[in-house]
């Protein structure tokens, strides 16, 4: 009805044709969507950036894929209400984080590399739409949050925003009804002030009544006048219009903000900076993505830049975020103003400028990231609990390790967990797990929390909740009552999985690194139909963590007799996670030159096997086996045994007594003894290669490397592992009386920081090969990255100690 009153006048509108697609197109469009849907719906608004990611391989990315989601921005124009926590942007990451840190896990459900043997957990960077909304019920934040507390710091935001708290004097029906008998008398006599009082006064009508006053045939009859009277209003008058939208809640998709859109980006050249940003404020209230508009506000903000104060500053960085998006070249500037008026910011602004930053994947500076976090930390006791979730967001996103804020975060968390929402707890322990931040102060008050509030838990927070926490190492006897709760929850909300499948493969590989695995949801997961749901999107890939799920279900449920992925799906993912490894992983200089040691210790490449012993971890060993007496044994794969003709004699094996009488490898002798006691020695290694060389100048000095600054510090202990034949043998694990080794290269982000402590995938992969039958012989970071430099007989004399004795 609304679309023929519109058309049928057609001479006096100047966008007929536009106007009738756009209204043929919003009969079909609905505008109350299910708080899953509307939340997807949403993020259609993060455009495809052509921002090539660094080519430094060393970076940290936690991304499971229910937490980011991208679809075609074409899709719709509408903006819904979004908090940015799907948003972990792993393509778009910091560049001082690549290089201060190289050492870091990639978890972003796709292929890339890390500093060890992890290939990554493989959590995808895209979600879709195709299955059809099913229909859930309802449930209301369990904690409101004012999204834009900071308008209220300083009275110079009132000129370039709307307040949605300070609702108009409200009217009656009855005065409306009065209204809108004017209008139809007025009818082509009707002049651009009249239409712009006619909104004004309508817009205070009560918010209940405000859906029945849009069904009116007479105010559909007051949108056309103002679309007639479009290019005779002023500016200021647009503007007002716009706002009496606002408060009218015209849907977003509406035929007419179109019209608007288009007068205002005609008029953007001629509007003020402050006319540009209450514009762009009045968009955000209705809910519209405007990127054309924004783009003519972004060139007025490189125009007259020296102009910009605070407040102009902090909501244009609103309005950023908001938009998902910030022009490259605006990156630099806004920076440098952002620091010039740090010390000038409330902590609510901090906290606004954070979760700009991080809705709209705006790398900073270490410097100014580190700058901003410590304005944060001046007021940390003051700030509000939204504000502080919104500075863990920009670290999380930033992949910063501030020790001292995350230090405040100890005391704080607990201190403010009983009152705070399971969106802000969840974003907290996403930060956290991050940064690898095992705190069990904010974990154990998080913990205890949770349970309190899981009929408000999405099953999207559920299972991001596992992840973060599973991904930490915590045990489940340490809060008895979290990892239940949550199962719980996700069971009473299996029928979002239908349309978010991702969400229950994060949520049970977050289970499976704590050793918790719920039958019936692996059942489900494992199940043939929801295998077919999983896969039917080629946007999400999900292939390989349907495998890490079955890989651990065959390990560590021997009594499993549920449904598991076919053999051609297992085979097809574990070739082409070996694929990439081969190009990636296993070029690793600190893993070519652990397998040329080990080689040259126990005799030759036969003897030493590159391969990933548990494909489903993503991830590959070094695998050495011994007989019973020590003896390096030929590693031989089943499928080589199988080839290998049966008349053909087992290769020699060599004695580990006969060490001195083989051709490879390095004979402990007391004068080698004496060399590498003497950590003044003055012998100069032979240099290495041009190549090699370079390779080895990027790796620097890790944690507790002051062993091996100047030679290896032996003990009466490692000087016996090196002179004696071999340590007993263990109790063999295998039929034949073989010891299977895998050896492991491991770096710094395998552990929580400054911690012992696995991250949940390799604390499972090590439970797992154990379980498997193999002994695990790490090569920490700390201790083989500084032999890198040291000379072949050091790292010899290391690999020895390693391989043959328990130290």
């Amino acid at each position: 009805m609304a679309a023929s009153v519109l058309c049928r006048r057609a001479p006096r509108l100047c966008s007929l044709s536009t106007l009738r697609k756009d209204s043929t197109q919003a009969q079909h469009v609905s505008v109350k969507l299910t708080d899953e849907a509307e939340d997807q719906e949403v993020r259609r608004g993060v455009l495809h950036h052509n921002i090539a990611p660094p080519h430094d391989v060393y970076r940290l990315y936690y991304n499971p894929s229910s937490y980011y989601a991208v679809s075609n921005f074409g899709t719709s124009r509408s903006l819904g209400d979004r908090d940015g926590e799907d948003e972990c942007f792993s393509t778009l990451a910091p560049s001082f984080w690549q290089q201060g840190n190289r050492y870091s896990v990639s978890c972003s459900r796709r292929l890339s590399s890390t500093k060890n043997t992890l290939l990554d957990l493989a959590f995808n960077k895209q979600s879709h739409r195709e299955v059809p909304p099913m229909p859930l019920k309802h449930i209301p934040p369990d904690v409101k949050v004012d999204t834009r507390a900071f308008l209220k710091c300083q009275p110079e935001y009132a000129a370039m925003t709307l307040d949605l708290t300070l609702r108009p004097h409200q009217i009656e029906w009855d005065e409306a009804m009065v209204l809108l008998q004017k209008v139809t008398v007025l009818r082509g006599r009707i002049k651009p002030t009249d239409v712009t009082q006619f909104l004004a006064d309508l817009r205070c009508l009560h918010p209940e009544r405000v859906s029945l006053l849009r069904s009116d045939q007479r105010f559909v009859m007051l949108l056309r006048y103002s679309v007639e009277h479009l290019r005779l209003f002023t500016t200021p008058q647009l503007l007002e219009v716009l706002q009496s939208f606002a408060w009218l809640e015209l849907p977003a998709s509406h035929t007419i903000l179109g019209l608007y859109e288009a007068e205002l980006c005609c008029r953007a050249d001629h509007m003020s900076l402050h006319q540009l940003l209450l514009a762009a404020d009045l968009w955000r209230c209705i809910k519209r993505q405007v990127p054309e508009f924004l783009e003519h506000l972004y060139q007025s903000v490189r125009m007259c830049r020296p102009k910009i104060g605070v407040p102009e500053l902090v909501h244009l960085l609103y309005i950023i975020g908001e938009g998902r998006s910030c022009p490259r070249d605006l990156i630099h500037p806004l920076e440098q103003l952002l620091l010039h008026n740090l010390h000038q910011l409330h902590p609510e602004e901090v906290g606004a400028v954070c979760l700009a930053l991080f809705k709209s994947r705006t790398s900073l500076s270490e410097g100014a990231v580190t700058q901003v976090v410590d304005k944060a930390l001046s007021h940390v006791e003051e700030i509000s609990d939204f504000a502080l979730v919104n500075v863990m967001k920009f670290l999380r996103f930033s992949y910063l390790y501030h020790r001292a804020w995350l230090d405040a975060m100890a005391e704080e968390v607990p201190r403010r967990a009983h009152r705070m929402g399971v969106q802000g707890l969840m974003h907290v322990t996403l930060a956290c797990s991050a940064l690898h931040c095992r705190n069990d102060e904010i974990l154990l008050a998080i913990a205890e929390r949770v349970p309190l509030l899981v009929s408000h838990c999405r099953s999207k927070d559920s299972c991001k909740l596992l992840w973060a926490f599973g991904t930490l190492g915590f045990a489940p006897d340490q809060s008895p009552g979290f990892y239940p709760s949550l199962m719980d929850a996700l069971r009473q909300r299996k029928v979002e999985f239908q349309q978010y499948p991702q969400h229950l493969l994060t949520a049970l590989l977050g289970l499976a690194f704590v050793s918790q695995f719920p039958e019936d949801l692996i059942a489900l997961a494992l199940s043939p139909q929801f295998i077919k749901l999983a896969l039917k999107s080629t946007q999400l890939e999900l292939k390989k963590d349907l495998f890490t799920l079955d890989g651990a279900v065959a390990l560590e449920l021997p009594q499993w007799t549920g449904p598991r992925l076919s053999p051609e799906l297992r085979k097809e993912v574990a070739e082409m996670l070996w694929k990439f490894a081969q190009s990636d992983v296993c070029q690793k200089p600190e893993v070519l030159e652990a397998e040329a040691a080990l080689q040259d210790l126990l005799g030759g490449e036969k003897f030493v096997r590159k391969r990933m012993i548990l494909p489903h971890t993503r991830s590959i060993d070094l695998e050495v086996h011994l007989d019973s007496k020590g003896q390096p044994v030929p590693v031989e794969l089943e499928s080589e045994k199988a080839a290998s003709s049966p008349d053909s004699s087992p290769p020699q094996l060599l004695s580990h007594h006969d060490w001195a009488r083989m051709n490879v490898g390095v004979t402990i002798t007391d004068e080698l003894l004496a060399q590498l006691k003497n950590t003044k020695n003055t012998a100069v290694p032979t240099a290495p290669s041009a190549p090699a060389k370079r390779l080895l100048e990027r790796i620097e000095p890790d944690e507790g490397s002051s062993l091996f600054e100047t030679g290896l510090v032996l003990t009466s202990d490692i000087t016996d592992a090196l002179i004696r034949p071999s340590r007993p043998p263990p109790q063999p694990k295998d039929p034949k009386g073989i010891e299977r080794l895998a050896i492991q290269v491991t770096s710094r982000n395998h552990y929580c920081y400054h911690s012992k402590q696995l991250m949940g995938l390799h604390a499972m992969k090590r439970r797992q090969l154990k379980q498997a039958g193999y002994r695990v012989v790490e090569l920490s970071y700390q201790e083989w990255l500084p032999l890198l430099r040291k000379s072949k007989t050091e790292k010899l004399a290391y690999l020895h100690c390693k391989v043959y004795s328990s130290l």
